[in-house]
């Protein structure tokens, strides 16, 4: 099967490679071309336009930092719709809110092509080694379609109905997802600060009902000042304000979630939007304990 990919960030780029790996034909495109390099080296070919990728494959997969990004790689020109119709299918793998995924659906499925949005729950490393969760709606023949491609990518796909869903599923487990590691964040720096070692609180966590991967997996970094990126906080800020706005549409009270958004906004502002998003702690940090 070939494949195109539009967008090498460090999911996209981590994706692309997996298909690659596994036998998979995949043509790709970024708008900074160098980062297609490694990705050549490794057997992939280079669109110079998203456009090109679309009419050379037929399936396209696309993986972008934000709405306003998913959008331009379609509507612009030499974007998606330039060359998308009949026979193709259109992947959208970002995180968007349900309103842009529809208007993309729409834009492609007006020219004939198929639609699918499939954003994922994970970071790098899932992304790496295949073991996304990916939450696909839209066309149910171009999700059967792209299950080979999914069962690289993903450890589980599920099929969620109509467009929008798929954007609103991923919406929800990263609001939870960023209410969380604030939480966390409070916990580890109450912890030391109150005189108990931090390490130990990992454990204790570790053992009880709250035990999960992500407080396993980020502690023991954020203890060590180690906020190398696997998701941006600017990306975990950009869906806390999106599931705020699917909050406000329909009439849900997300106080804890409006709270977490204000902390990762105040990370943004300390200049940390680039770096992992449990650089969230640094907030708390800030605030420093009376002489």
């Amino acid at each position: 099967m070939e494949v195109g990919f539009l967008g090498l960030g460090i999911m996209g780029k981590a994706m692309a490679m997996n298909l690659l790996k596994n036998g998979f034909k995949v043509t790709v495109w970024n708008r900074t071309l160098s980062k297609c390099n490694e990705l050549v080296a490794h057997g992939a070919s280079v669109g110079e336009t998203p456009a090109e990728v679309v009419k050379k494959c037929k399936i396209i997969i696309a993986i972008l930092s934000d709405p306003a990004a998913s959008l331009s790689v379609v509507f612009d020109k030499d974007g998606v719709l330039e060359q998308i119709c009949s026979g193709k299918g259109y992947i959208d793998m970002s995180t968007v809110d349900a309103e842009t995924s529809c208007k993309i659906s729409e834009a492609i499925t007006s020219k004939g092509g198929n639609f699918l949005e499939a954003p994922v729950s994970g970071s790098k490393q899932p992304a790496e080694t295949g073991q996304l969760v990916i939450l696909a709606a839209g066309e149910k023949a171009l999700y059967e379609e792209a299950i080979p491609a999914f069962n690289v990518l993903g450890k589980k796909s599920f099929f969620l109905g109509q467009v929008g869903n798929g954007a609103k599923m991923k919406l929800v487990v990263n609001m939870i997802m960023g209410s969380m590691m604030n939480a966390f964040s409070e916990g580890l720096v109450l912890a030391e600060r109150s005189g108990l070692n931090p390490h130990s609180l990992l454990d204790v966590v570790d053992l009880g009902g709250i035990a999960n991967p992500m407080f396993r997996g980020k502690g023991p970094a954020m203890l060590q000042d180690n906020y190398s990126p696997a998701f941006p906080l600017k990306h975990q800020q950009k869906d806390m304000r999106l599931a705020l706005s699917l909050g406000d549409e329909n009439s849900v009270s997300m106080p804890v979630a409006a709270a977490a958004n204000e902390a990762f906004k105040a990370a943004r502002s300390m200049g940390l939007g680039d770096l992992d998003f449990s650089a969230v702690i640094e907030t708390v940090k800030v605030l420093k304990p009376s002489s």
